[in-house]
């Protein structure tokens, strides 16, 4: 049986704080700003102490756990790591920022404590402790080890503290992207009636690992940037037509016109060779991405 400490207890600390008691661990004190009747009675049911902030309190949690705001994260780290056991652990199940979690990092490294970095890659109103974690840090063996052990599918992966969170953020950059086009375009499809038949023209999507089509795009994308642009913009051009505004399909026309200039430049300076590998190009494609 683990003894665990909560730093938060809303929606995330409340779903987790449920299956590590339905697992046979024990919540030792719940930590919130929150401290009306109701938050009272959630301590309550899991036979655990309210407190208004870190202190003495913590010494006999096993593992902390935070669950607060991101922005919060870090000042709530320094405050509560002084007072941890030196055979205990923090996981960091917040959203911060991964420069946040990497200074909180060093700062239970300078005390001697494991720190993890957890990275929820769902929505907990969906799967509840069932939704996948990805743990980076010190800690991340062990904090996979004590999840999983009571249902929340785990995996640690190599790097430091803020590696987690920096994957999470770049999947929501591919999942969130890819629901802003699918709204944009069925939407579309829906005002012309053609909805049916673009879901048969797009089955040919199904047939290729989502990694492998991502890859193709990134490879093709340096050598057809140009002719594809004309096809954006003649696709915006529906879209303006049929009376409704291209909010994703702008930003698609900006990053295949910035790719097009980075093209004619190279090719009049002579020096467009790239070599086909997703490597190669996207080590072509970087410098037109960063701001000046």
């Amino acid at each position: 049986m683990m003894k665990i400490a909560l730093i938060g207890c809303g929606e995330v600390g409340n779903c987790y704080a449920e299956a590590w008691v339905a697992g046979g661990h024990r919540i030792v004190g719940i930590c919130e700003l929150r401290q009306d009747a109701e938050m009272q009675a959630r301590a309550q049911s899991f036979g655990s102490a309210l407190y208004a902030e870190a202190g003495a309190w913590l010494q006999e949690a096993d593992i902390v756990v935070s669950a607060v705001f991101g922005h919060a994260a870090l000042a709530v780290a320094r405050q509560a790591l002084p007072h941890l056991r030196q055979d205990a652990a923090y996981a960091d199940f917040t959203t911060a920022s991964a420069a946040d979690m990497r200074a909180a990092a060093d700062v239970a490294a300078s005390a001697g404590i494991p720190y993890t970095d957890v990275a929820i890659m769902g929505a907990i109103a969906l799967l509840g402790a069932r939704t996948p974690l990805l743990c980076a840090g010190t800690g991340a063996e062990a904090v996979v080890a004590f999840t999983a052990g009571c249902g929340a599918p785990a995996q640690a992966i190599a790097g430091q503290a803020g590696d987690a969170v920096r994957l999470k953020l770049l999947r929501s950059i591919m999942t969130k992207g890819m629901e802003s086009l699918a709204v944009e375009c069925m939407v579309a499809a829906e005002s012309m009636g053609l909805r049916a038949s673009l879901y048969e023209v797009l089955s040919d999507m199904d047939r290729t690992p989502l990694t492998t089509f991502v890859d193709s795009f990134v490879r093709s994308h340096v050598l057809h940037a140009p002719r594809r642009l004309a096809e954006v913009r003649e696709a915006r051009e529906q879209l303006v037509e049929a009376g409704l505004q291209p909010l994703v399909l702008d930003g698609v026309e900006r990053l295949f016109a910035r790719t097009t200039q980075g093209i004619e430049a190279a090719r009049k300076a002579g020096s467009f060779n790239v070599p086909d590998s997703v490597e190669a190009r996207l080590a072509w494609l970087t410098p037109l991405a960063r701001t000046s």
